[in-house]
């Protein structure tokens, strides 16, 4: 297992190294191996390598919303942020963008080009990669309405392009986390527009999200989906439960559909305190929140 990090020379790859340090919770157990491609044939490479070790492989982009335990990742960690390259095509009011680029500096580009669709994304801090693999969405828009390909690395080692059909997309989801694929690229048709009303309305969405959302802190975004026929921060409100602290972590006063780390908190207080307010809301109004955050990893040894 020693040899994959000398076996990458080119790449950077750290042993036994926390995932706090990466995540936007500022938790998380060590992996492993960590490694950061910087292209796809590295990306291939590892992966090929990973598997001929008989390694689990897990792949991991800006880190916001997710929630790694506190006994970390066993295997090989990749995350991708390196990968960040973005074009553009005029011609056909297209944007491709790396998995490992910013959705937010996505969206600057676009709006540069004065192409009109992602907006909707502007504030939020996931990557291309992620925001594919999640279905990404807020204030009424979501990555499905203008993914119209993905490139992307099966786990046999196979280069396929994914059509916006194939990618399957739903609330959260799509079938990325069905077959487990990596994202290597994604492609976003866009419509021509006005730049300034571009950038007009991306102002006003950030601005509503910082008035909001507890950006000041570290967290995970939003915790949980929103249930049919309610709003999660209402239920928690309703219940009695904004503020409440949990170890470091406490829900959020700003808005209680947010988990923030206050004081040095592990995701130990993090699923802790998930788990006791979905025991509160179910027993107080039979409604099922369902984790929006992306949990992985294994639980710390006692």
């Amino acid at each position: 297992m020693e040899d994959i990090a000398t076996a990458f020379p080119a790449v950077e790859i750290l042993r036994h190294e926390p995932l706090a340090h990466y995540t936007h919770t500022k938790t998380g157990g060590p992996a492993d191996f960590l490694a950061f491609p910087t292209n796809v044939q590295e990306t291939k490479s590892l992966l090929a390598y990973a598997n001929q070790l008989g390694l689990p492989i897990t792949v991991v982009g800006n880190a916001s919303n997710l929630i790694v335990r506190d006994g970390g990742i066993r295997g090989l960690v990749m995350i991708l942020t390196k990968m960040a390259q973005i074009t553009v095509d005029e011609a056909a009011h297209t944007v491709t963008a790396a998995a490992g680029a910013a959705l937010i500096k996505t969206t600057q580009v676009a709006q540069a080009h004065s192409l009109s669709g992602l907006e909707f994304a502007a504030g939020i801090p996931g990557s291309v990669g992620g925001a594919i693999f999640m279905n990404a969405g807020a204030y009424g828009g979501e990555i499905a309405a203008v993914a119209t390909a993905a490139e992307i690395l099966t786990q046999a080692g196979e280069i396929r392009t994914l059509t916006q059909k194939e990618l399957d997309f739903g609330y959260r989801h799509s079938s990325i986390q069905d077959y487990h694929d990596i994202v290597l690229t994604a492609t976003f048709t866009l419509e021509p527009g006005d730049g300034t009303a571009i950038q007009a309305q991306m102002d006003d969405l950030n601005a509503k999200r910082a008035a909001k959302q507890p950006l000041d802190l570290p967290s995970c975004g939003s915790v949980f989906k929103r249930p049919a026929g309610h709003y999660t921060g209402q239920l928690i409100q309703e219940a009695g439960l904004q503020g409440l602290k949990w170890g470091g972590a406490q829900v959020s006063t700003k808005h209680a559909g947010f988990i923030v780390n206050i004081d040095h908190a592990t995701a130990t207080d993090y699923l802790e305190l998930i788990h006791h307010i979905q025991t509160v809301i179910w027993e107080r109004d039979q409604v099922h929140l369902e984790t929006e955050v992306r949990i992985i990893g294994e639980e710390p040894h006692a």
